[in-house]
């Protein structure tokens, strides 16, 4: 089979050609139909990711597809299920072999390509606002970076959870993406973003996917009590939080990482998806994928990421 792998610590990845591989115990392998690609995917290739797994390693967090093959011990999944599964690497490939408790049954009405979109994005974006924050309606939400991957399902999410929701992005036509997800109120990333926050009555919570200036941006433009998340730092520069400036408004940063999650509370993944998959079926959140391209082009749909390029989430089908 074919597999998008990086071969050696901090090298590009590169398609090559390796063994279908045999599910053990409390394993599934699935024919893989889409993977969404992650920003994680391009720290994994530098080796700065803080799950980057040891080389050789397929690329490729989150995938779709149907199980073909099962381990044993495995009962609760057949030849034939359509599944998704935040696997964390192996995604860019043909098949892929899995812990099969991970697995996600999908509705009907879910195509692939939506749910490879689908669990990282959102289930970052519900449990960051929801479990951790502790968003509330009628609160003012900020996202950053909101016509991202991450960022779009925020802007989603939080109006879904009552919120009035800013969302910075650059350009009209990112700005206007947001808008279509639920935004009330777009800044163009050129604004002076501090003054059309304080000029709006400050912020509750700010879900910020850039850093940098941005971050710093956002925390003087927090109000008092206001809950941060540091969710990514796509601009490039992690920033430096003053811990004298949280006292002084009673500020809170709260980290927040998905995956950390499926070591010490994997309990909570699955009721945030279970909650997430419930709002898709009522019609509720509509993934938004800018590009699907073929498992060849996988280089390409990474570059389309680091240069901020896209919008929502690029797919890729093997």
């Amino acid at each position: 089979m074919r597999s998008f792998s990086v071969l050696r610590a901090g090298s590009p990845a590169q398609l090559i050609n390796q063994q279908v591989a045999e599910p053990g115990p409390g394993q599934v392998r699935i024919d893989i139909r889409a993977c969404g690609l992650n920003f994680a995917d391009l720290l994994m290739q530098k080796g700065t990711y803080q799950d980057t797994p040891t080389a050789p390693f397929t690329l490729g967090m989150e995938v779709a597809g149907t199980v073909n093959a099962l381990g044993a011990g495995v009962s609760h999944l057949k030849i034939g299920d359509r599944i998704a599964l935040y696997t964390g690497q192996g995604g860019l490939a043909e098949q892929g072999v899995f812990d099969a408790d991970r697995a996600l049954p999908l509705p009907d009405a879910m195509s692939f390509e939506h749910a490879a979109a689908f669990q990282i994005a959102y289930g970052t974006s519900h449990m960051a606002l929801d479990h951790r924050a502790r968003l509330q309606p009628g609160e003012t939400l900020l996202v950053t970076g909101a016509a991202g991957g991450v960022g779009l399902t925020a802007v989603e999410i939080g109006k879904l959870m009552g919120a009035r929701v800013i969302a910075q992005a650059r350009g009209a036509d990112k700005l206007e993406i947001a808008r279509q997800s639920g935004a009330d109120i777009l800044i163009d990333a050129d604004e002076d973003l501090r003054a059309r926050l304080l000029d709006l009555g400050g912020v509750d919570v700010v879900y910020d996917a850039i850093g940098g200036d941005v971050f710093k941006a956002a925390f003087r433009a927090a109000n008092p009590e206001a809950r941060l998340l540091p969710i990514g730092f796509a601009g490039g520069e992690v920033p430096q939080i003053p811990a004298n400036h949280l006292l002084v408004k009673n500020l809170t940063v709260i980290g927040f990482y998905i995956g950390g999650y499926l070591k010490f509370r994997p309990e909570v993944i699955r009721d945030s998806f279970q909650t997430l998959l419930d709002w898709y079926q009522q019609g509720r959140l509509h993934p938004h994928v800018s590009h699907l391209l073929p498992l060849e082009r996988a280089a390409e749909g990474l570059e389309l990421l680091r240069s901020r390029t896209a919008t929502g989430k690029v797919v890729i089908t093997p």
